[in-house]
């Protein structure tokens, strides 16, 4: 499956974005999806997964209350709300894809997904 992030940008600290991530080439509702994010000179850090049908979501602590993930099987497509942002949550947001199977999800673990989009910059300036 193909990833293709957007809505990234610059917004000031308290502002708002909301990202999106379509995906291409594969039935999307066969997949759980997540969303990471990697600052610069830091590892890739899980924010947010959601399960295939939508039935669960999972949150970082540090984004718990202000961020919302969801999907839209019919048009392929995962979205990240991000409200309340603030400097720290300056990062490359990347979406990734795991190809849903029975058993337990580890959606904190970047090496569980099978597809990664490109990623989007947010910068949130103080």
């Amino acid at each position: 499956v193909q990833l293709q992030a957007s809505g990234g940008g610059l917004v000031q600290a308290g502002g708002s974005l909301r990202l999106s991530c379509a995906a291409s080439g594969r039935t999307f509702s066969n997949y759980n999806m997540g969303w990471f994010r990697q600052a610069p000179g830091k590892e890739r850090l899980f924010i947010t997964g959601i399960t295939w049908s939508g039935d669960m979501t999972y949150y970082a602590d540090s984004v718990k209350g202000r961020f919302t993930i969801s999907r839209d099987n019919a048009k392929n497509t995962v979205y990240l709300q991000m409200n309340s942002l603030n400097p720290e949550d300056t990062a490359i947001y990347y979406c990734a894809a795991d190809r849903y199977s029975r058993g337990t999800w580890y959606y904190a673990r970047p090496h569980e997904y099978d597809y990664w989009g490109q990623g989007t910059q947010v910068t949130v300036s103080s």
